[in-house]
């Protein structure tokens, strides 16, 4: 064990405590928040940024890569509901057109699906990169490290182990939502489509009832001439 190594271990562990609190809120006021909200996402960025600098300063590399995975998973979502509110702020834009809008909406939404799956995908494959590689340091370091504070390295499994659970949790109800929400919108481009060509086909009987009229007026016309 090196001299500077214990004066390192104590300012992690100092950290750790001051984090608490952050932490805390995290749990109990911005886990409460929409999984898109732009406070949540602000917050959940800052505090990963925040655990990327000090676990970088303290040779910490645990905590830089949940730190990391943190800021990237809250910079994946924000790009998301920024594409969300690009594709809302088309289909609002629609006129008369119907059909060509319809069209071009669809389009959209699928791009934007599609990115959004893409990005969330990623964000969690690289969270889970990030974890079994932190656990496989974890584990190398827990088999050449003498056995000491039983206590405490059981607390940090525990926190690890919630921490796991409530990130896929997150995730999993991230992709639900993404899913429903994609739903939701090809649902609503199809009724659309549905509506403009029962509006279509009453045009065009209306025309045929028309002409038929017409015919009917000339003949009577001409039979009376």
């Amino acid at each position: 064990m090196k001299i500077t190594d214990a004066p390192l271990a104590v300012l992690r562990f100092q950290y750790r405590i001051a984090r608490f609190p952050l932490q805390l809120i995290e749990d109990r006021v911005v886990a409460r928040m929409g999984t898109e909200v732009p406070a949540r996402l602000f917050y959940e960025r800052s505090l990963g940024l925040l655990d990327v600098a000090v676990g970088n300063a303290l040779g910490d590399s645990r905590l830089e890569r949940q730190g990391g995975a943190l800021a990237e998973r809250s910079d994946a979502l924000r790009r998301a509901a920024q594409l969300d509110a690009t594709a809302n702020q088309v289909r609002q834009q629609s006129s008369a057109d119907l059909k060509a809008k319809s069209d071009k909406a669809i389009e959209e939404q699928q791009n934007a699906r599609a990115a959004k799956e893409r990005e969330v995908e990623e964000a969690r494959t690289s969270a889970e990169d990030r974890k079994r590689a932190a656990e496989e340091a974890a584990a190398q370091r827990t088999a050449t490290a003498k056995k000491r504070a039983d206590d405490a390295a059981a607390q940090r499994r525990d926190s690890v182990e919630s921490a796991k659970r409530t990130e896929q949790a997150r995730i999993r109800a991230n992709e639900q939502k993404a899913a429903a929400a994609a739903k939701s919108k090809l649902d609503d481009a199809q009724a659309r489509r549905t509506e403009a060509n029962t509006k279509r086909a009453r045009a065009i009987r209306v025309e045929e009832l028309a002409g038929v009229e017409k015919q009917k007026r000339q003949s009577a016309r001409a039979q009376k001439n």
